[in-house]
């Protein structure tokens, strides 16, 4: 989807998710394109709007109002796009636009308001918001107004070729991840929600001393708060001379990075799974993941990778950052080994992005479907534009199959939501049908995948909720390749044959409190138990 701003010429009405912008007619065809109203400035300093004049301009004739105050724009002749603000210096490191100082007081209502552009006292443009939140602007889509917070990306997912790739599961295969870092000759990017992999860490340490660029990103505020272990191993990190950010503090783009991925070399690694014994270590979840081969997929994951670590809102580890540390439960599940990894020749791979075109690109991947979906998530928001896409296809006559985790801490939930997809198959006649899964094999369902039929796989960290797709860093992989989607699939009949009742395994405590991000945090007794 893509992101440009547009200039409003005519009587244009534009209605959008939280406010309208509008625009009267006007011999030079100015508009207001964006508006930052709330900063993370001290007094809302930095608060500017963006107004786009087409043809050379005579600013004395101009005036912005907010219903209460008006101000005129000052005396140069302008044209293009340019900025607004009463503390133009601090707009300037924010903007890549020309900036004009405002000649009179103006503040913009962090409640919401009408902002109006005039010309010689009539109306030409106008824009209006409802309450701002923080650190996000309200800008002019293509298709139409919405909020967008300041420094997001705004990436476009698209076919690229790649050599094969390697489909694996966990905890059957926790050694093909750890490889793959070892492997690394010159570049090695490692994101994440959290990081506590001690053969991880020691991977990233070794590739550091022999030379290779090692950059680790994570989030500094995870729910629940970060654990002792994560500040040991990042600490360990730092010190070894590794780069390590964290995403922390008011300014931040996105509710909480979320990702699990690596860039080694030409090689692109993104899983379902935590850098943490009970993911990547194999001790716990059921995790789906992939390698793929190719530079064009590499190169694009790292530019995210870039993108995200290079913004004002992350910040070198510092142990101060972390605040009160908590113990975790350590796992401690061993599980047979039933799923080799499968290596093969694909023909594109998609890296897709939340929130820049997850929603957009699942969708799609959806809408496309002829024959079969089959879908594994640890719970999905009933809700949800997915399901309901989901459900749209069995409409079609595509067999659907959603296998959801059993936990205690979202069984009830996931059964209520068996119930209702099962009333509506029995009432539409739908090819639809859900379980909870129910495996020696693993402890609890934590992967994140698509399979659509029998050829197309997604995999990723995206969670079928708003929070996930709209707020949140994610990244995901949809690549084509049947031996790929068939290792995948494979997996899922296993998993499925596995259903049907559910194994809630209720800790040992009292007082349960459930907080929701990515998956969300668990209170027992004055633990934080975390399922993200």
């Amino acid at each position: 989807m893509s992101r440009s701003y547009v200039a409003l010429f005519g009587c244009v009405l534009l209605i959008a998710c939280l406010g309208t912008g509008s625009a009267a007619g006007a011999p030079t065809g100015a508009s207001i394109v964006e508006i930052y109203p709330n900063t993370h400035h001290p007094d809302n300093a930095g608060e500017y709007v963006v107004v786009a004049f087409p043809a050379e301009s005579d600013l004395a004739a101009f005036s912005l109002a907010d219903g209460e105050t008006s101000t005129p724009l000052g005396t140069e002749t302008v044209s293009g796009t340019v900025a607004f603000s009463r503390t133009p210096e601090t707009t300037r490191e924010m903007v890549e636009y020309p900036v004009y100082e405002l000649p009179e007081r103006f503040e913009m209502a962090q409640s919401g308001e009408t902002i109006r552009l005039r010309r010689n006292s009539e109306p030409v443009d106008e824009a209006t918001y409802e309450r701002a939140p923080d650190g996000e602007r309200w800008i002019l889509a293509d298709d139409g107004w919405e909020w967008r917070p300041r420094g997001a990306t705004e990436f476009d997912a698209r076919d690229l070729p790649a050599e094969r790739a390697t489909a694996f599961s966990l905890p059957d295969s926790p050694e093909t991840p750890i490889e793959t870092l070892r492997d690394a000759d010159e570049r090695l990017y490692l994101a994440g929600y959290s990081f506590h992999s001690e053969r991880a860490l020691e991977s990233l340490i070794a590739a550091h001393e022999r030379g290779v660029e090692v950059r680790v990103l994570v989030d500094g505020t995870p729910v629940g708060g970060q654990s002792k272990a994560e500040a040991a191993a990042l600490d360990r990190l730092s010190a070894a001379g590794v780069e390590v950010r964290v995403f922390e503090g008011s300014a931040r783009r996105y509710r909480y990075h979320h990702p699990k991925y690596a860039v080694v070399d030409d090689r692109a690694l993104v899983m379902t799974e935590n850098w943490k014994p009970a993911g990547t270590g194999g001790e716990s979840s059921r995790g789906w993941g992939v390698v793929v081969e190719g530079e064009a997929v590499a190169t694009e994951l790292a530019a995210v990778f870039e993108a995200d670590a290079g913004w004002e809102d992350t910040a070198p580890w510092d142990r101060s950052l972390a605040g009160t540390l908590v113990e975790a439960d350590p796992p401690d599940g061993e599980f047979a080994d039933r799923f080799e990894p499968t290596t093969a020749e694909v023909e594109s791979v998609r890296v897709v992005t939340a929130p820049d075109n997850a929603e957009v690109e699942t969708l799609s991947l959806l809408s496309e479907a002829e024959e079969s979906i089959r879908i594994q998530q640890p719970t999905i928001a009933r809700d949800h534009a997915f399901l309901e896409a989901a459900v749209d296809a069995a409409k079609r006559g595509v067999e659907v199959r959603i296998l959801l985790d059993s936990s205690w801490y979202v069984e009830e939930e996931n059964r209520e939501l068996v119930r209702w997809l099962e009333d509506q198959a029995e009432a539409g006649g739908l090819p639809i049908e859900a379980r909870l899964v129910d495996s020696e094999r693993f402890e609890k369902l934590h992967a994140k995948g698509v399979v659509v039929d029998d050829h197309t796989a997604m995999v990723g960290s995206l969670n079928w909720n708003a929070n996930s797709v709209e707020n949140n860093r994610e990244v995901a992989l949809i690549v084509e390749s049947e031996a790929i989607a068939g290792h995948f699939a494979t997996v899922f009949e296993t998993d499925w044959e596995d259903g049907g009742g559910g194994r809630p395994s209720l800790p040992v405590g009292l007082g349960l409190g459930v907080a929701a991000a990515t998956g969300g945090a668990v209170l027992v007794g004055s633990r934080v138990l975390r399922f993200d």
